[in-house]
């Protein structure tokens, strides 16, 4: 597998600097041996320049935390629902460690638009020095099983603010449903979602973009699957989660009322803006052993 030639001389430092160190260390713990065992490491990945566009987000989004929160590691077939912003952290870092990213697309067909969305996406990250051989799968709404007769399970499938989509077009828990069957026994389903306060109406349809946690640990549980853990990597406290344009009002999207509208008078973008992007909740599932 190739990666760039400043990774591998990297690695070649960094051991040539062990090897003559002459100190003795004790045993390393789990997180460490995660870590020797990466060529090219996660902190090596998001500094690259190619992320120069993604990194202005890293301070809503977090990625590092985020992907371990996740159990991302060496070897593992990692997949992620919809992807997009991620790719860029993801792909590279699995590539370079002997591990599989699995891009789950929309299925050909459902339109114009998102076959072009598709296409675009393979074609942007159709560099396989720097991605690897990228796997693809498809999910959709009654689309069938997301693997292809013959394709392997996976370890670790993530999806980022995708749950209100599913449940505006009525099949949430058929969502969690595949996720259970695509993945191997053990694996971990990684959840981000834009996060309703347990105190508000949980509208079903999710049509301001929020969800209650409890709502899709729910979901996760009728599909199955063991809560393992939530974490406030992705929270932002300065988000009240009621908007005039529901999680669209925030960044990166921003929306604001057309200007000779009623809402346009009283309307405060800078304030919007300054909230930065949404508050997230993190949650991580199990499909049991």
């Amino acid at each position: 597998m190739r990666v760039h030639t400043s990774w591998l001389a990297l690695l070649a430092a960094a051991t040539l600097t062990a090897c003559s160190s002459g100190e003795s260390t004790s045993a390393p713990d789990a997180k460490t041996e995660t870590q020797a065992a990466a060529t090219v490491t996660l902190d090596d990945v998001l500094a690259h320049p190619r992320r120069a566009k993604e990194a202005a987000r890293d301070q809503f989004r977090n990625p590092k935390e985020t992907l371990e929160f996740f159990e991302i590691g060496p070897g593992k077939r990692f997949a992620e629902l919809w992807p997009g912003w991620y790719t860029n952290a993801t792909a590279p870092y699995l590539a370079a460690n002997d591990g599989q990213y699995i891009a789950i697309l929309y299925p050909e067909g459902v339109s114009d638009r998102l076959d072009e969305r598709v296409a675009k996406y393979k074609e942007t990250y159709s560099d396989t020095s720097v991605y690897g051989d990228i796997e693809y799968a498809s999910f959709w709404q009654d689309g069938g099983p997301i693997l292809a007769e013959g394709q392997e399970s996976f370890d670790v499938l993530v999806t980022y603010r995708n749950v209100h989509n599913w449940m505006g077009r009525g099949y949430a828990q058929q969502a969690f449903d595949e996720f259970f069957a695509a993945l191997k026994p053990g694996g971990i389903l990684g959840v981000v979602e834009h996060r309703l306060p347990e105190t508000a109406v949980q509208n079903p349809k999710g049509s301001t973009g929020y969800v209650q946690e409890s709502y899709m640990k729910d979901l996760a549980a009728k599909a199955g699957f063991e809560f393992v853990a939530s974490s406030e990597i992705n929270a932002n406290p300065k988000d009240t989660a009621d908007h005039p344009f529901g999680v669209w009002t925030l960044q990166p999207r921003s929306r604001v009322p057309a200007p000779d509208s009623a809402e346009a008078a009283d309307f405060n973008a800078e304030a919007y803006r300054n909230i930065g992007e949404s508050d997230r909740a993190t949650l991580k599932f199990r499909k049991p052993k």
